[in-house]
């Protein structure tokens, strides 16, 4: 059971939660201030000792470390270099597990790690080549530490079971960090993640994430704060079990997370050879936190997140009770985001004299690919099989020092004597570079994301596929049930897990250490996809948007906004990627955003834009009606996008980038899915819109929005823009829209103007 509170709550001693509600209790707590309980959660020391500003209201953070993976070091090196960077002044890890197995583009995926590892050799990097370890995994076992604070270009950066806080970020934020600027941030509230009881032996790390995911992500609760995870139950779990929970805690849009340490803590870093990196982590004696999510491990049961978030959780057994009308209520979903009935897509073709029959299954990555998950999988699957029908069943394995124990464990052939594949270090499954489902089929894995169309599939292709997400004992007794959907609870038993034995021989073997000790006369080796990013003029003081997407979606994940898997390929080459933009959700939009473009470069160039697009002389007489003074010449012209919540999901500053090189000025949207998303429209010199109401504007509409750098200098509450239609009315009446911008530092609001970082940084200089 899973509760959350109505309000904030006082932990104890580190064991009594209090709510703030309850008057008699807290008034013996009356010897404390709320506000000095605030400093004393985990969360509260650990920024304070990174924060180098002059108080905790607006942090200025400096990480201790950073990680980046294939798909996005080479921008983010890229944009350093040409900003002014000279070497990494702190340990940067450019890992190589997102794209390596990837089979389009010819030699462009190795032209990309043979870039990181020539940056490695030139600025001062650690360069993990590709299938030695998925990113996360390399940083719990060689980088994280108690108290210290890691910063990655991937949203699940999150190393918070080892006592570090770390937090997934665009590209433009480690930038920053490479330029030893801050990263700056209104200081978080912090929710108590209460644990108590223990696990079933039925229950894996997955079953317990999706639990408090699902409870967690619709309304909100932990939206940008940090989950700090406290109270007794810790200490049933082993410290790789807890890894596997917390990597989760990016689906719930929490800023960060971090755990309570103990001896076992302190026994995974000293096994990883880094014992003078434990120190215990406990909150004060009374500390207050703004929420509290109690969970109940003794009662949580195997779990399955549906299609299409990792939020839409069931317990199998309630689901396999009532799969048929469960699944009706997600195709209903399915054919919302196909758009078509044009692609046969069912779910409940899978459900066969009231069982569930299963296509494929997938445990991999930073989630699913540690030790403990893979062990009791294979616990499971010993002397059974997987059978020689459609199912199929593939492992991948966190790290090379991972496979190493689970080869000499003889836990990998007990999983291929029963019919899976093993394969190496890769987070392909879950972003859609590898074991892309058949089409109308459905898999279950145990990866981090089931977001629609993630796995691989096309819609515009005529291809559609899902994925249920499950914790690796469920899948494993699903693949000896010949892939009918089956809970762990059929297979458990007392099995205990050995402990895990690191050997770090393939890194001390291949990884390149080269963290102080760049040299400024390598060179980097450039592919002929690796391309540099456009020029970009200025902000203008009055912009003219054209809307070329509106998407009227509860949440629009970064996946939809850019896609991943096969598109990847591409992440080196913006004006490659940019093509793929919005391309799985509304693939009109390239071609709408590239004509705006035409508009804008004629005016660079000193041409009237009404000879690109006559309608231009309409929609400017309509401004004139109530701006005389306004001209085609000192206009700016972009595209713009609307979504309801855009951002839920990955880190990648592609998101924003892509719409940023086709000409894209501005998003507008109800509210930011996440920090992470908006940074990346800041970052990339987009204006950050926002709008209360219903938007009363349609694709092919034009927004005025006059004054814009002077309202950026100013109160961001209130922005006054204009609907002017579509230009085929000169005479139309103009519609106000009250637009407004949630604070900005100095800083972005200094970055949007110069329309991206990389002209702000060279504007310093």
């Amino acid at each position: 059971m899973i509760t959350l509170y109505d309000g904030g709550a006082y932990l104890v001693g580190g064991t009594q939660l209090i709510s703030e509600r309850d008057a008699a209790h807290v008034e013996t707590l009356a010897h404390i201030k709320k506000e000095d309980a605030k400093k004393g959660t985990i969360a509260y020391s650990i920024l304070k000792d990174h924060n180098t500003a002059p108080d905790m209201k607006q942090l200025r953070i400096k990480f201790d470390a950073m990680a980046s993976h294939d798909i996005t070091f080479v921008g983010i090196i890229q944009t350093a270099k040409a900003s002014g960077m000279t070497s990494f002044p702190l340990p940067y890890v450019l890992t190589n597990c997102h794209n390596s197995l990837c089979a389009v583009g010819g030699t462009i995926n190795e032209d990309d790690h043979l870039f990181g590892l020539s940056a490695a050799k030139k600025y001062g990097g650690i360069y993990v080549p590709p299938h030695i370890g998925v990113i996360h995994q390399y940083m719990r076992e060689k980088m994280a530490g108690c108290g210290k604070m890691i910063l990655g270009s991937d949203s699940h950066t999150r190393y918070g079971a080892l006592g570090t806080m770390a937090m997934g970020e665009g590209g433009g934020e480690l930038v920053k960090q490479l330029l030893q600027d801050t990263y700056d941030i209104a200081y978080p509230g912090v929710v108590a993640v209460y644990l108590k009881g223990k696990p079933s032996p039925a229950v894996g790390p997955h079953d317990i994430a999706i639990a408090i995911v699902g409870a967690v992500f619709k309304n909100g609760y932990v939206k940008n704060k940090v989950m700090e995870f406290v109270g007794p139950g810790i200490q049933s779990m082993t410290t790789d079990f807890r890894n596997s929970v917390d990597v989760m805690t990016t689906e719930t849009t929490c800023l960060s997370s971090v755990w309570c340490t103990d001896e076992d803590t302190k026994a995974y870093l000293t096994q990883h050879g880094r014992g003078e990196e434990y120190r215990p982590l406990q909150p004060a004696d009374i500390a207050y936190y703004d929420g509290v999510v109690e969970v109940d491990l003794s009662t949580i049961k195997p779990m399955i997140a549906l299609p299409f978030h990792p939020s839409n959780a069931f317990e199998i057994d309630e689901f396999n009770a009532n799969a048929a009308d469960i699944f009706r209520d997600v195709e209903k979903k399915a054919q919302e985001l196909i758009g078509t009935k044009d692609i046969s897509f069912s779910l409940t073709d899978k459900v066969i004299d009231g069982k569930v029959h299963v296509q494929q299954g997938v445990i991999a990555g930073c989630a699913g690919g540690n030790y403990c998950n893979v062990m009791a999988a294979a616990h499971i699957l010993k002397g059974g099989n997987c059978g020689n029908g459609i199912f199929n069943l593939d492992v991948y394995p966190s790290s090379q020092a991972v496979y190493m124990d689970l080869v000499r464990k003889g836990a990998v052939a007990d999983v291929i004597a029963a019919g899976a594949v093993f394969k190496t270090a890769f987070c392909g499954p879950c972003f859609g570079a590898g074991d892309t489902p058949a089409n109308n089929t459905f898999s279950i894995r145990h990866t981090t994301r089931n977001f629609p169309n993630r796995e691989g599939s096309k819609p515009g292709n005529g291809q559609f596929a899902s994925v249920a997400l499950m914790d690796a004992k469920s899948i494993a007794a699903t693949a000896i049930n010949g892939g009918i959907l089956t809970s762990a609870e059929a297979s458990a038993d007392a099995y205990e897990i050995p402990p895990y034995d690191f050997d770090d021989s393939a890194y001390k073997a291949r990884v390149y250490n080269g963290f102080g000790k760049g040299d400024d006369k390598e060179e980097l080796i450039y592919g002929p996809n690796i391309k540099d990013w456009p020029e970009m003029e200025p902000l203008q003081d009055h912009i003219l948007l054209k809307v070329c997407s509106k998407i009227m979606d509860a949440v629009t994940t970064t996946d939809e906004l850019i896609p991943s898997g096969e598109t990847s390929s591409f992440r080196s080459n913006p004006l490659g990627l940019a093509e793929f933009t919005l391309s799985r959700r509304d693939p009109e939009y390239v071609g709408r955003a590239k004509e705006v473009q035409t508009y804008e470069q004629a005016r660079l160039e000193g041409k009237c834009p009404a000879t690109v697009e006559p309608k231009l002389k309409d929609v400017f007489a309509t401004i004139q009606q109530k701006f005389s003074d306004v001209s085609m010449e000192t206009t700016e012209i972009g595209s713009m996008i609307y979504c309801v919540k855009p951002g839920d999901g990955s880190a990648r500053e592609q998101a924003a980038s892509c719409q940023r090189v086709l000409g894209g000025l501005a998003n507008i949207c109800a509210e930011y899915a996440t920090k992470r998303y908006r940074s990346n429209v800041m970052n990339w010199g987009m204006l950050p819109f926002q709008m209360e109401a219903d938007p009363d504007f349609e694709v092919g509409d034009y927004i005025y929005v006059p004054g814009v750098r002077k309202a950026l200098d100013g109160d961001l509450s209130s922005i006054k823009a204009y609907v002017l239609g579509n230009g085929k009315d000169a005479k139309a009446e103009i519609k106000e829209l009250n637009l407004y911008i949630a604070d900005m530092t100095p800083e972005e609001r200094a970055i949007v103007k110069a329309v991206c970082l990389i002209n702000y940084n060279r504007n310093r200089h």
